[in-house]
């Protein structure tokens, strides 16, 4: 029985209670009664007028000498009866009436009926009553089962990881051809791991091996197991692998295991925990006694580094498949993918656009297609063109324009001399990448964006590299004090500082970039996220030796503080320049940059690869965050670099 057809035989019982109640309650006599005020009923009584009266409770119903009916109410007078016989009325007294059995009953089971109704309502709700199979099968696995042809991504849908499309191609024609690997003794994998950052494509790379495999394909979240309900998880693993081995050879997907596969023991409270029972029955399914033949399980995350040993052992995920950050032509094919959907313009160029998107993951590029083309329709065009991809690109990387912000003509002077700043300094410095935009424009939590993207993928950076990026960064800060006075530094370099600490202290205690500390990693492992293991930590430095980081810290620091100041103090007419430039147009491109690191003219922007806003002045406004946008520390940069705000 359905939650709908529950539901209304709930409100059948309801509604036939309620009538029998108001039956067993009303008046059932059929004659009709005069109702009479009780001074009506003395004035009739004196004038003799009435032959007999029944009295009820404070209820007086009577019969007229003329036969007619009357009733009044009765409000305690003593003497009423008295009056009645002195006039010769005939009485009669009756009980109180009491409601029947069956009324009785039924009021004082009601609130029992109610509270077992919402009881039952509440329980199919939430154990999965309408997809579950019932309040008793709550334990049964959630996993959807996709049949054949259901879905309708393929491999020719995924792009920019070829790798790993090998090897789950492989293992698609290994559960289409068996025989081919078995004649020279292969077996087929118990289970393949993909592992990546966020946005990669796991799950669609999932989604097509359904897609392209003719068996039966089961999907799940990791999280799908867990259930306040001690028992819930396991059994439903249990249930899953059920299905799975009735309709051998078939693939099983798990999507973020991490939420049911973390390391065991991490906790403070004993290792009889749900989750950690739902992990053991994970465990003994992929590989026990029961050998679970013909099944492959597919599990997707981002942190595997968080997931137990003895399910990335050989035997159970025998495969971990990484899908990484594309390159330049994974990101340009992954870009003619999505641009399949929108109309294009023919001076769109996807290898172009890609190589302005370094770091972008697939996600992020989808992400930039769909603003291009909102900007396109918010513009009125029937074709997405090349600035449309621009626009799109400044806001994903530098954030949307705040044009609401109204700021005065010195917090503009302010921030121009800021960003020129960091323009100038990251311009200068060895091997820093390339300045890309400028623009003191609000975007995001900035006033102010100085934009800087690689030549060319980058998977490592070097020491030089690292204290040229700190340079860059106090850069927008001395500006500031060289142009306004040490009184009139901003808050708006917290974020640089912030940053270039982080560099500086990762140099010295995880990169060994120190000369004086050496190759020595000082750090404390910032990975472990459980409480259980956290509580026993120990320091594995000296107070000596932290004293010496935070000197070797500070010595990095003051050196590519002086080195950036030198560069402005040597640059001072250019600073000037280029802030005029931000002042006048706002956005400066790297052409422009260009013309004044050089000593030539200013040319104009250029229309298609600038903002359509026109300059804005006058009012106030304080925003004292800045943005940023590289990630700096074992993997490489995310976004090119946006530094600066005020």
């Amino acid at each position: 029985m359905n939650a709908k057809n529950l539901n209304l035989l709930l409100w059948i019982a309801v509604t036939i209670w309620l009538v029998m109640l108001f039956n067993s309650m009303t008046n059932t006599d059929p004659i009709e009664s005069r109702h009479l005020s009780y001074s009506q009923f003395l004035q009739e009584l004196d004038d003799g007028s009435i032959r007999e009266v029944t009295i009820r409770d404070q209820q007086i119903k009577g019969v007229r000498t003329d036969g007619s009916r009357f009733e009044t109410f009765d409000p305690g007078d003593p003497a009423l009866v008295g009056d009645l016989l002195r006039n010769a009325v005939s009485i009669r007294a009756e009980p109180p009436e009491r409601p029947s059995v069956l009324s009785q009953i039924l009021i004082a089971w009601l609130p029992f009926i109610l509270l077992i109704g919402v009881w039952f309502w509440f329980m199919r709700r939430n154990m999965g009553g309408s997809g579950g199979g019932g309040i008793f099968n709550f334990g049964k696995s959630r996993a959807r089962q996709h049949a054949e042809g259901e879905v309708k991504v393929t491999l020719r849908d995924v792009a920019g990881v070829e790798e790993a499309k090998e090897e789950v191609a492989e293992l698609v024609d290994f559960l289409r051809n068996p025989q081919k690997f078995s004649n020279l003794g292969g077996r087929i994998p118990r289970g393949v791991l993909m592992v990546g950052p966020p946005g990669t494509g796991k799950t669609l790379l999932a989604r097509a091996i359904a897609g392209e495999a003719k068996v039966p394909f089961y999907s799940i979240s990791g999280s799908d197991f867990v259930e306040m309900f001690v028992g819930v998880g396991a059994s439903r693993v249990r249930d899953l692998f059920e299905q799975a081995k009735k309709a051998a050879p078939c693939i099983i997907f798990i999507d973020e295991i991490d939420a049911v596969g973390r390391k065991r023991g991490a906790g403070l409270g004993g290792g009889h925990d749900e989750r950690e029972q739902t992990l053991n029955q994970l465990l003994v399914e992929m590989d026990g006694f029961a050998g679970n033949e013909g099944i492959i399980v597919i599990a997707a995350t981002n942190r595997a580094d968080v997931l137990d040993p003895a399910l990335l052992r050989p035997g159970r995920f025998d495969r971990q498949v990484v899908v990484g950050l594309p390159d330049l032509a994974g990101r340009a094919a992954i870009l003619e993918v999505h641009m399949r959907k929108v109309p294009i313009a023919d001076d769109v160029d996807a290898r172009t656009i890609a190589r302005g998107t370094p770091g972008f993951s697939g996600a992020d590029l989808a992400n930039l297609v769909n603003e291009a083309a909102l900007f396109a329709a918010r513009a009125g065009h029937v074709e997405v063109n090349m600035q449309m991809f621009e626009r799109a690109k400044d806001k994903i990387m530098m954030g949307a324009e705040r044009r609401s912000i109204v700021m005065s003509e010195s917090e503009r002077k302010l921030t121009a001399f800021h960003e020129a700043g960091h323009a100038i300094v990251g311009r200068l410095v060895p091997e820093h990448d390339p300045v890309h935009k400028v623009s003191i424009i609000p975007r995001g939590r900035a006033l102010g964006v100085t934009l800087f993207l690689p030549e060319r993928d980058r998977y490592s950076m070097s020491k030089r590299q690292l204290e040229s990026q700190l340079s860059t960064l106090f850069g927008g800060r001395l500006a500031e004090e060289m142009i306004f006075g040490p009184e009139q530094v901003t808050t708006g370099a917290s974020n640089d500082i912030e940053r270039a600490t982080d560099i500086a202290r990762n140099m010295v205690t995880r990169f060994g970039l120190s000369d004086n500390l050496g190759p020595l990693a000082y750090a404390e492992d910032e990975g472990e996220v459980f409480l259980g293991r956290s509580v026993t930590q120990q320091r594995q430095v000296s107070p000596e030796t932290a004293q010496a980081i935070d000197k070797e810290v500070r010595h990095i620091i003051d050196r590519n503080y002086r080195r950036a100041k030198q560069i402005l103090e040597d640059n001072l007419g250019k600073l000037h320049t280029m802030a005029e430039a931000l002042l006048k147009y706002e956005t400066i491109s790297k052409e422009q940059i260009d013309d004044i690191m050089e000593g030539r003219p200013v040319r104009e922007p250029d229309d298609d690869a600038g903002s359509d806003a026109k300059p804005s002045a006058g009012g106030g406004g304080d925003v004292p965050a800045s943005r940023g946008g590289s990630s700096h520390g074992e993997d490489p940069p995310v976004v090119g670099g946006a530094v600066g705000g005020v």
